[in-house]
């Protein structure tokens, strides 16, 4: 026997349902004649009348109620499966791989994921906390999706990098030193230091920062954790250059022991945001994207 049609099966639930063979094509808008013509192939296919017709409504033999009843679940079934799908393609539901660093997690990252939690609650953005090099090199081999990273860089062939943000760096200071209102390199360079790890974009940039005014200084300690680091600027350690996102601005009154002086002359951190080429993403990956640029520096 041939497998079972779901517009039949359609047809067979809806005659059961609304109690004729025109109320059935009424709501299926469909021809009565194509009405009829499902029953009858049904009827064929299993051998057996599933309906009671003539009287003023139709009703089901023992083995169309039977039919009747594993339709209604075939049916469930099948809108389901075929809703499941739609909110796949609509990108509603999904995995995103993210790669991003330390800082953009503690202050810009949990911003873009409220926002997804609330338009897209049934999308999982998996975090991992990576350089921006090793985040570039898992985008090109496929293992993540997005990547927050610092620009400019060299990018793999098939990667897009897209400009997001640019925040000032400034020197994270312990709040008992004296500081002029703008420190230079060469006055930074003097002090104990604390620096990101080197195999960072952020020590690149800090330290040509310092070459560029001839300063070559050693840290005391490098470390890849953004927060831990002010932690030790807290505790008079020695001082950090970070950058200061807009998210950190607000809370630098309940920052403790930390004095935040700006740099002279300044200088900015880059993030861009990267993925694969358009054309290959899928729709719940566009939708992160989609909801990283809400917070793109205008």
């Amino acid at each position: 026997m041939r497998e079972l049609n779901l517009d039949q099966l359609r047809t067979l639930v809806t005659i059961a349902d609304l109690g004729t063979f025109s109320a059935a094509a009424g709501a299926l808008h469909l021809a009565q004649p194509t009405v009829s013509l499902h029953v009858s192939e049904l009827e064929s296919r299993l051998g057996a009348a599933l309906v009671v017709r003539g009287g003023r409504r139709v009703l089901p033999t023992a083995i169309g109620a039977v039919l009747i009843e594993r339709a209604r679940r075939l049916l469930r079934d099948a809108d389901d499966t075929l809703d499941a799908v739609k909110r796949h393609v609509e990108g509603r539901v999904g995995r995103v791989r993210l790669g991003t660093s330390t800082g953009v997690v503690v202050n810009l990252l949990p911003r873009v994921l409220k926002e997804m939690e609330r338009a897209f609650p049934e999308i999982d953005v998996e975090v991992s906390i990576l350089g921006s090099s090793e985040t570039m090199a898992r985008l090109e081999q496929g293992t993540l999706d997005i990547g927050l990273v610092a620009t400019p860089m060299a990018k793999p062939r098939g990667i897009v990098v897209s400009h997001w943000r640019s925040d000032p760096m400034v020197a994270y200071l312990p709040a008992q030193w004296k500081a002029p209102k703008k420190v230079s390199a060469e006055w930074l360079a003097a002090k104990p230091l604390i620096f990101n790890d080197a195999s960072t974009q952020m020590y690149r940039l800090t330290m040509e920062w310092f070459a560029a005014a001839g300063c070559s200084p050693r840290a005391r300690i490098e470390l890849n954790y953004t927060e831990a680091m002010k932690s030790l600027v807290a505790a008079g350690y020695g001082a950090a250059v970070l950058p200061l996102e807009h998210a950190v601005k607000v809370e630098l009154s309940k920052m403790q022991g930390i004095r935040v002086v700006p740099l002279a002359p300044a200088l900015l951190r880059h993030v861009g945001v990267a993925h694969r080429s358009a054309s290959t993403l899928d729709q719940a990956t566009r939708n992160v994207l989609d909801t990283i640029a809400q917070f793109r520096q205008a």
